[in-house]
């Protein structure tokens, strides 16, 4: 566990990595939710001012196309007074004929941070019906806690649906929410710790075939080409866990198989999802441009599955 000072300079520098400029049609991309498809389109959001929805173009940029929030929810200043509107990390999942987004509040250098949920029947700004609704906070945490309660992460799984979140403290962590409300189940219940690290964020739950892979990110993001992000996996019988490793350690005593880390110009991969394109599962991350002075970007790899584990295929 970092103590917060340290952690200040670690990963909550999001402004000079990954801003989000209003102007800006072609956005740097951080944080990437999963990619959805929703009428025609292919979209998702990032971090960003307001929570920036992209939409893939032809040629494969992602333009902005609108904002989640252009007014802030009252909640947002009254539990996490010192966040200016820079809302991190965002996930998506379509529940039947509902998107429930959900997003990170957090405070500059500790875990003063909360998770929110905002709802909409579609994700074309040009529709009647394109109307985002705010439901509040689904889980706070504070000081005296032992988690940080943002890099929410969604999955379904035989009609339950689970939330992993957490960066740095004791960890990645996992509850389950109420698939009808997108709300906290058995608020007054711990959450799961499924992984431990030194330096350890932005888990995402895969179920492929019987088995539930578990992504995560050790090391550093937000400093650009000084990146040292790099993206490790664990896999259970459980989606609860134990999450082990290729050696058979457990995530929750700092297991963590490698995945992917820097390659040429792809410097500190990071916060990674699954999307299938095609019938082809793709790894969906964002990473540092050593061309570009380190600006942020995506990236979509192909995976292929290898005695029982995910690897890049080359």
């Amino acid at each position: 566990m970092l103590r917060p000072l340290l952690l200040a300079s670690l990963a909550f520098i999001l402004p000079a990595a990954a801003q989000f400029h209003r102007d800006d049609p072609y956005p740097r991309i951080h944080d990437p939710s999963t990619v959805v498809d929703d009428a025609g389109s292919t979209l998702m959001l990032c971090t960003g001012h307001g929570v920036p929805l992209l939409k893939r173009e032809a040629d494969g940029r992602w333009k902005r196309e609108g904002l989640l929030f252009s007014d802030y929810p009252a909640w947002h200043k009254k539990e996490i007074p010192e966040n200016r509107g820079h809302l991190w990390a965002p996930d998506i999942i379509r529940i039947g004929s509902q998107w429930f987004v959900y997003y990170s509040v957090s405070s500059f250098g500790s875990n003063e941070s909360a998770i929110g949920l905002a709802t909409n029947k579609t994700l074309d700004p040009a529709s009647k019906d394109y109307a985002w609704k705010d439901e509040g906070m689904i889980i706070r945490s504070r000081g005296s806690n032992h988690y940080n309660a943002i890099d929410p992460a969604l999955i379904m799984d035989d009609g339950r649906l689970w939330m992993s979140f957490g960066s740095f403290w004791e960890g990645t962590q996992l509850i389950e929410l109420d698939p009808k409300t997108g709300l906290r189940k058995n608020a007054g219940q711990q959450p799961i710790r499924l992984a431990t690290h030194q330096e350890i964020e932005a888990p995402f739950i895969h179920k492929h075939g019987d088995d539930y892979y578990l992504f995560v990110n050790w090391g550093k993001c937000c400093k650009g080409v000084d990146s040292t992000y790099e993206i490790r996996i664990g896999r259970s019988k459980q989606i609860t866990g134990p999450y082990l490793d290729k050696e058979g350690v457990d995530l929750k005593d700092g297991g963590g198989a490698p995945f992917l880390a820097t390659e040429g110009k792809f410097i500190g991969p990071g916060h990674a999802s699954i999307y299938k394109e095609k019938g082809r599962e793709m790894l969906v991350h964002h990473y540092y441009d050593k061309d570009r002075n380190g600006r942020s970007d995506l990236r979509m790899l192909p995976l292929e599955w290898k005695d029982g584990w995910p690897l890049i295929a080359r």
